[in-house]
């Protein structure tokens, strides 16, 4: 009996969770004629207005006093939501040398915070800056677990070096926000990094297994004012002009236009109708080598798609096996822009459901692709504490071929308070797609179990893979297969005076067919340590073996023959800290590759002369020597950055591949002019390299691109 009871005591436990500290709540003031966003907070107001008048260490000491005081207040009006913050500091010692908006400037001081307009603990918007003045936001992906930093929403900010350290404030827009206007209270938390110390600061949920995007452990601000967003109607306009040529034709001159409606169904419902939509402010993809005989994957950069893209967010682990909706199915075929002539997206929530929908309509492309309607919709139902259950399903496809549909389940239980203070999940899914022509085993499935914790990162998951899943909406590289993967990671904070932290990182993944295996591969980091300075050191061991159905061509002429291989390869890692001017990070993959030998050489260099210049080189080069013959690939890109300021920047990025033999250069000049308005000027040259050693024009294309919005 007694056992019996401790059984039941664990179980409730383990479903609930295990109490959580007292909650941390903040009054928010209200703004008066005085403001002005300066970054400055002198305005009497501020006085005035409650505050956190400090923040309690997550990292390297959990829950010690920090290094310095750090204090935030907040402050409202009807239409926007202000943060200042003053970070005292040695003004002299601050490590700050970023200024582009959307900058990775998570090796620099910065302060980050989170909102949670619903106050669901499972989504959330994240804004942070600099000392420099360098913006960052993202919404809160994956539950918490992670970050969608290619979301940029409409908001300012400015910051202020001074005496005593440095400050900062933000100005947020209810407008740029979905949220629950009958709310007076939302979900918040901020953290404060202090890179010299490698030291990171937090309001709330001070444990280091906690990442501030888990908003179900974040404070609550109170006091809100019923928020005015008026009509809830934003409109942009875009014109668009673009002069090129292709080698052998004359140039064409193209003017055009695109338009977007932006309306608030209500306070947490938006809908988004665009027009004729041209993405040629985007930035070009970076090259990657491929050594495998499976697709390379390329993250989603367009602005359209981007908006309300966590919705869409399916199942646990899944990782890039499949991605039930791609949406870089949609407008791109084979690397070729696909005309958009018309998209509408839905999303937001009603009670504890999430929902998204969008719809697109593009255009031929002779030779290439017919006109297409497609779209996906998303059905997320939050329920006990941090858990979900829903739906995903699309239709259409690229190439037009009928009867083509996909539909999903998936449900996921989160406890981020087990065993006092530990996040768990476990996950369970399944998909169904339909195509004309597919024929077999149309379905896909799996689940994962989760411990991601600080000192302890345990998992396991399992796939399984039709013959016939294809989505014609989705991404799948593999076909046909059952996927299992299992890691251990145990992760020590020794007290070696220069060593922070140590890595003990095992991973194993097996890739099997229905008659035999296809792919595995052990990885083994048995040394693997960050120091006090911030610098890193890291040795591998992987194990790993293919089993090759057919012939496999690696390089122009190396044809690997079908059969099974195994081999182990070796790493080592050394990556300098990012507080210095120069830094960077040099990688040595060595070992067996088939029936021969494999050298990857990766090289990273990152050069800071100022705050307003950056450099950033990288370079690789694979050298495969194998029975049937020897290869060599080599990637070379360059990127240097003026930052004028957070709203205009200069970039230019150079990159060369030795297979395409195409040098290619991408100049982006983006001035944000005006919170809803950018004026983009963008310039692509190509060039191919011959076997004579003789540069060869391929194209080049001249783009100006002038936005601007309004809110009504």
């Amino acid at each position: 009996m007694r056992y019996l009871l401790i059984f039941f005591l664990l179980t409730f436990q383990i479903v609930s969770g295990f109490s959580n500290p007292p909650e941390k709540i903040l009054r928010i003031g209200r703004i008066d004629n005085s403001y002005r966003l300066d970054g400055k907070l002198n305005e009497q107001f501020w006085e005035l207005t409650d505050s956190i008048n400090t923040l309690t260490m997550v990292e390297p000491d959990e829950n010690s006093p920090a290094a310095y005081r750090t204090v935030v207040r907040i402050a409202a009006d009807n239409e926007k939501i202000i943060i200042g913050v003053r970070c005292y500091d040695n003004p002299d010692k601050i490590t700050s040398y970023s200024k582009a908006r959307d900058a990775r400037i998570f090796s620099e001081d910065y302060i980050k915070f989170v909102l949670d307009p619903f106050m669901d603990g499972r989504s959330g918007y994240i804004f942070a800056i600099n000392p420099s003045g360098a913006r960052y936001d993202a919404l809160v992906s994956d539950r918490g677990e992670s970050e969608n930093s290619n979301w940029d929403g409409i908001w300012l900010a400015r910051t202020n070096i001074d005496g005593k350290g440095w400050t900062a404030e933000f100005e947020i827009p209810v407008k740029t926000l979905s949220f629950n206007n009958n709310l007076r209270f939302w979900g918040f938390n901020i953290e404060r990094r202090i890179q010299r110390l490698l030291e990171k600061d937090r309001w709330s949920g001070i444990n280091r297994n906690y990442r501030i995007g888990q908003t179900i452990h974040a404070g609550k601000i109170t006091n809100l004012p019923r928020f005015d967003y008026g009509y809830g109607t934003t409109i942009s306009f875009s014109a668009i002009n673009k002069i090129g040529k292709t080698y052998g034709t004359k140039f064409k001159n193209k003017i055009d236009a695109s338009g977007e409606i932006i309306q608030k169904i209500s306070s947490d419902v938006n809908a988004v109708l665009t027009i004729n939509t041209d993405f040629a402010e985007t930035e070009v993809d970076t090259r990657k080598t491929n050594l495998t005989r499976f697709p390379l994957f390329f993250p989603e950069k367009r602005a359209f798609f981007l908006e309300g893209a966590d919705i869409f967010d399916f199942g646990l682990g899944l990782g890039r096996d499949i991605i039930p909706f791609f949406s870089r199915k949609i407008g791109l075929y084979k690397g070729t822009e696909v005309p958009l002539l018309l998209g509408g997206k839905i999303n937001g929530k009603l009670g504890n459901t999430n929902f998204g929908a969008l719809v697109s309509r593009t255009d031929k492309v002779d030779t290439l692709v017919p006109a297409s309607n497609m779209g996906a919709v998303r059905i997320r139902e939050n329920i006990w504490g941090e858990s979900t259950v829903g739906m995903i399903g699309t239709f259409g496809d690229p190439l037009g071929r009928a009867h083509s549909w996909m539909l999903g389940f998936d449900f996921t239980y989160q406890n981020s308070n087990i065993f006092n203070g530990n996040n768990f999940l476990v996950g369970v899914w399944g998909i169904y797609n339909n195509r004309e022509d597919l024929a077999g085993d149309k379905s896909a499935y799996g689940f994962k179990i989760d411990y991601p914790n600080d000192l302890w990162d345990v998992m396991l998951a399992y796939k399984k893979i039709g013959n016939a899943f294809d989505p014609s909406l989705g991404y799948v590289p593999r076909k046909g297969v059952k996927i299992y993967r299992a890691g251990v990671d145990y992760t020590p904070r020794p007290d070696i005076k220069f060593i922070r932290q140590f890595f003990f990182e095992s991973y194993f993944s097996l890739i099997t067919t229905e008659s035999d295996w296809q792919s595995y591969g052990l990885f083994f980091a048995p040394i693997h340590f960050l120091l006090e300075s911030g610098d890193r050191f890291e040795f591998n061991i992987r194990p790993q073996g293919e089993n090759l159905e057919e012939d496999f061509e690696i390089s122009d002429g190396v044809v690997i023959p079908k059969g099974k291989y195994n081999w182990v390869k070796y790493r080592l890692e050394f990556e300098s800290a990012s507080k210095r001017v120069v830094s960077g990070q040099a990688t040595w993959w060595f070992g067996g590759f088939y029936e021969g030998h494999l050298h990857q050489l990766e090289f990273e260099l990152n050069w800071r002369p100022t705050n307003n210049i950056t450099v950033a080189l990288n370079f690789e080069d694979d050298i495969g020597s194998l029975p049937q013959g020897n290869f060599t690939k080599q990637i070379f890109g360059s990127r240097l950055a003026f930052n004028f300021s957070s709203d205009l920047q200069l970039t230019n990025y150079l990159q060369y591949d030795n297979e395409s033999r195409k040098l290619g250069t991408n100049l982006r000049l983006r001035w944000t002019y005006d919170k809803l308005g950018d004026l983009f000027i963008v310039y692509n040259h190509n060039v191919n390299h011959f076997v004579n050693n003789r540069w060869q024009f391929e194209s080049n294309e001249f783009i100006v691109k002038l936005r601007y919005g309004i809110w009504f």
